[in-house]
């Protein structure tokens, strides 16, 4: 009975720092934000959006429809922005500077 609970307890705190370890660093995503190597147009989220202003609440979302166009997660919003405002490529859904940049905008909704 007591392994059992000891290796519950154990599982419990490896997914709990699995799941830390996968957050993306909201500083990084700031600086992603304001960064206007995103694009090619010399443009930033920031351009748009300074200090985060009008994506306050995308962190809550689940759909987006910018210029009329369905985007079925923030990181599609995301990547749906740096192609058509920055013109720029769009970021793997996967990678470390995606999860930072949502990791920032999730952050602004408090």
């Amino acid at each position: 009975m007591k392994s059992g609970k000891l290796i519950l307890l154990i599982s419990f705190i490896l997914a709990f720092a699995v799941g830390i370890a996968d957050a993306g660093n909201v500083d990084k995503g700031k600086a992603l934000f304001n960064d206007p190597s995103l694009g090619t147009n010399g443009k930033s989220c920031a351009t748009c959006h300074p200090g985060g202003g009008g994506v306050e609440k995308a962190g809550n979302k689940k759909t987006f429809n910018i210029m009329g166009k369905k985007q079925e997660s923030l990181k599609d919003a995301v990547n749906f922005c740096i192609e058509m405002a920055l013109k720029g490529k769009p970021l793997k859904k996967d990678s470390r500077k995606m999860e930072d940049i949502v990791s920032y905008i999730k952050s602004l909704k408090k």
